[in-house]
């Protein structure tokens, strides 16, 4: 592998913002809310997820989609806001707030990596985002250091070494390729992949229960996004 050179000075803004979003941002965010709800409401919840991705890719990447392909987005959400207040009891919940700032957080993260993945290269921006949010990683890692539990059992740490390796820097190597190829907003609709893959893991790995309510909003989401990958998106040139 090359050496690769330090990308020029107008990207590090955008770089900087993106590994914010995607490494204090969106963990620190999620983290506070499946302190109150379990993790398979959390995973339906985050279906909101790709919405927001392509709503950060119009915003900040000049990717336009179709009015058609808004519309299903529109309905997939809904549906996701629908299923929090019915698992909140006929109400939101401070989590489901907690969440939605969560997926707000990555989906403008997704964009910005997605956009400079296309003249940097995938697992360069991710690098690199690293690289320049290590001033803003520091204190508080310094501030925390006297009370981390050093004697947690060997699968805590096993997970921790498993989200601070794959879900934050590997991962992002083939998600940030893809986004590249093939558009922000389109790409980002197989995030609903994670839907049933939490779903799943919540019930394998932590014995929760998942509701018929659950499965039923399941598919709703996953079927609204499906059908958005239909519709045309238009993406500007760099």
């Amino acid at each position: 592998m090359a050496r690769q050179p330090v990308p020029p000075m107008r990207y590090w803004k955008r770089l900087i913002v993106a590994g914010l979003c995607l490494v204090i941002g969106f963990p620190l965010f999620m983290s506070i809310a499946m302190l109150s709800v379990p993790a398979s409401h959390g995973g339906v919840v985050l279906g909101i997820l790709p919405f927001a991705t392509t709503l950060a890719a119009a915003m900040f990447c000049g990717e336009r989609p179709s009015p058609g392909f808004w519309l299903v987005a529109l309905v997939g959400s809904g549906a996701v806001v629908a299923f929090a207040v019915v698992e909140g009891g006929g109400g939101m919940q401070a989590a489901d707030l907690w969440m939605l700032a969560a997926a707000l957080s990555a989906g403008t993260g997704y964009a910005l990596s997605g956009e400079l993945s296309r003249v940097l290269g995938g697992w360069q921006v991710i690098c690199w985002s690293l690289v320049g949010c290590v001033p803003f990683i520091v204190p508080p890692v310094v501030w925390v250091w006297p009370d981390i539990h050093w004697q947690a059992p060997w699968q805590t740490w096993t997970a921790f070494g498993y989200v601070a390796l794959f879900s934050q820097l590997i991962g992002f190597f083939a998600w940030n390729r893809g986004m590249a190829l093939g558009g922000v907003s389109r790409v980002a609709q197989v995030q609903l992949l994670q839907l049933f893959m939490t779903l799943a893991g919540s019930a394998v790995l932590l014995g929760e229960e998942i509701g018929a309510v659950t499965l039923i909003f399941a598919v709703c989401v996953v079927a609204a996004v499906a059908l958005s990958r239909q519709m045309p998106v238009s993406r500007r040139d760099l």
